[in-house]
């Protein structure tokens, strides 16, 4: 995907060109990752993770708090796209619209429902096999032969993971890896849970000025709040990734 402006931050080549740009990669039987601030502060730990990320085809800058940093040291500015913004696109696309041909892993049959129910109230046409609920992953090796053998048979056009970050990467690397023909695989979590109502409504400006943390925050703040004060490890991170490379 050399074609596409990147920016390298921590060893990740971020996509730098527009979203309509990811979708077009996507489109294309690409492998999307949307990691996330408290994602990222693990990319050390987790060598498996940091793999995953690095073999995406296309990995979108959604973390609000890398892009400032980043912004506020480097001359060459890295554009922020959220998962929710590319689903959001990807989901309006005429072209996928048409086709249908999309099966979604959720990590429960309540979000499974909700998720195929919202599809369908706009516009598309799934029927319930095109969902398939996950089991409980390993921190480590994320693998579903299963998983493998059912998306070979169904054969969609895409493949939409709508697991917590630092194992659907896995997952997504695993099946972009692995199947025999080239689905366009996304990573963006519980970004659909957002269109669905089942996570906080991010209004489109709050999702501009990168304050969806924030709106997370204000609706469930012993879930998020920790999460989010652990991201601030992100700062050295980069600032030590920076000296680096400046020394």
């Amino acid at each position: 995907m050399s074609c596409y402006n990147t920016v390298k931050i921590l060893g990740l080549d971020f996509h730098n060109s527009g979203v309509t740009d990811a979708v077009s990669i996507v489109k294309s039987g690409g492998f999307l990752t949307a990691p996330a601030a408290p994602g990222l502060i693990n990319i050390r730990k987790d060598p498996e993770y940091y793999s995953a990320l690095q073999s995406a085809s296309v990995v979108i800058a959604d973390s609000g708090f890398m892009t400032l940093i980043w912004n506020a040291l480097n001359k060459k500015k890295v554009n922020k796209i959220s998962g929710l913004k590319f689903l959001i696109s990807f989901l309006n696309d005429a072209e996928i619209r048409q086709t249908g041909k999309i099966l979604m892993v959720d990590p429960r049959p309540k979000e499974a429902a909700a998720n195929l129910a919202y599809l369908n109230d706009n516009g598309f046409n799934l029927s319930d096999d095109m969902s398939y609920v996950a089991p409980m992953y390993g921190k480590h090796k994320v693998e579903d032969a299963e998983l493998l053998a059912y998306i070979e048979e169904k054969k969609p056009e895409y493949v939409i993971i709508n697991l917590g970050g630092g194992i659907q990467e896995k997952l997504g690397a695993y099946l972009f890896n692995n199947l025999t023909y080239r689905p366009g695989i996304i990573c963006t979590g519980a970004a659909i849970a957002f269109l669905t109502g089942h996570q906080a409504d991010i209004p489109n400006w709050a999702d501009k000025l990168s304050m969806g943390w924030l709106c997370r925050c204000i609706d469930n703040p012993n879930l998020y709040l920790p999460r989010y004060l652990k991201s601030f490890r992100l700062l050295s991170l980069m600032l030590h990734s920076h000296l680096n490379a400046t020394a």
